[in-house]
């Protein structure tokens, strides 16, 4: 998982997996999920105006629409 915060753009992305070839789609005003050409994955998240929407609040929640499988070793 990588986590990148754009500061000049307000734009926080969220990553899984490696990069593949992917289609973006909005999926509320500014947030943008962006999944796999050929499995229809879900790869990223996008936030724009990430800072400005928790900007009245000390605790952010981001609610993804993926599930997330982790192995602890």
């Amino acid at each position: 998982m990588r986590v990148h915060y754009d500061g000049e753009g307000d734009f926080l992305e969220i990553s899984i997996g490696e990069p593949t070839q992917c289609y973006a789609e909005e999926i509320g005003p500014g947030v943008f999920l962006r999944k796999d050409e050929k499995t229809g994955e879900v790869k990223s998240i996008g936030i724009l105006g990430f800072k400005q929407r928790s900007k009245d609040t000390q605790d952010i929640e981001v609610k993804l629409p993926v599930r997330l499988s982790m192995t602890l070793s």
